[in-house]
This record gives C-alpha cells, sequence and structure tokens, in this order.
C-alpha cells in the first residue's frame, strides 16, 4: 500500500513543474503577442535584436523596458525600478530552475 503523503509529494511535484513551465514560457508568450498584435514594443525598441535577445535570454526585463519606455518615458525614476523589479523576475525564474537540479 502506498502511503497517504507518498500521493500528495507526486502531486506537489506536478504542480511545481507546471508553475516553473508558466514562469519560463508566460513571458515569451506576452512578448509574442505584443510584437504580433500591437505596436508596443516596436515604440519601445529601435530595432529587433535588443527584443529578440530579450525574448532568448531576459524575457521579464524585456517586457518591463517596455512598460518603463512606453508609460513613464524611458528608465528613469520609476521606469528605472520598473526594470530591476524584471531583472529580478528573470534572475528568480534562472535561480529557481537551477536550484531544483541539485
Amino acid at each position: 500500500m502506498v502511503a497517504p503523503h507518498a500521493s500528495a509529494c507526486a502531486t506537489m511535484r506536478a504542480m511545481c513543474c507546471v508553475v516553473a513551465l508558466l514562469a519560463f514560457l508566460g513571458p515569451r508568450l506576452v512578448i509574442f503577442l505584443l510584437w504580433l498584435f500591437t505596436t508596443y514594443t516596436t515604440r519601445a525598441f529601435d530595432n529587433f535584436l535588443l527584443p529578440f535577445l530579450g525574448f532568448l535570454f531576459l524575457p521579464w526585463t524585456t517586457i518591463a523596458f517596455a512598460i518603463a519606455q512606453n508609460e513613464f518615458g524611458g528608465p528613469s525614476g520609476i521606469g528605472l525600478v520598473i526594470i530591476a523589479l524584471g531583472l529580478l523576475a528573470d534572475i528568480g525564474v534562472l535561480g529557481g530552475g537551477a536550484r531544483s537540479r541539485r
């Protein structure tokens, strides 16, 4: 017979995988949809290279920069705080994945 907490652990691991997958793919989907349906990213970035690299490596920071540029006039004051929060989110997503592999 299986212990009751064993099935709870399996469920918890599956839920953690779903949350990690959403944290990893969610911002990339947002960037893609913003690029496809709006001019939000093209107003924030001058060329295609920076948002593409941001899409690959730092998606939360890329979204934060687009918000700072479009809503707060650039990376100064509150815009810089928004960008820093995006960078912290990226570090958290990457660091959480590294911690779970140990």
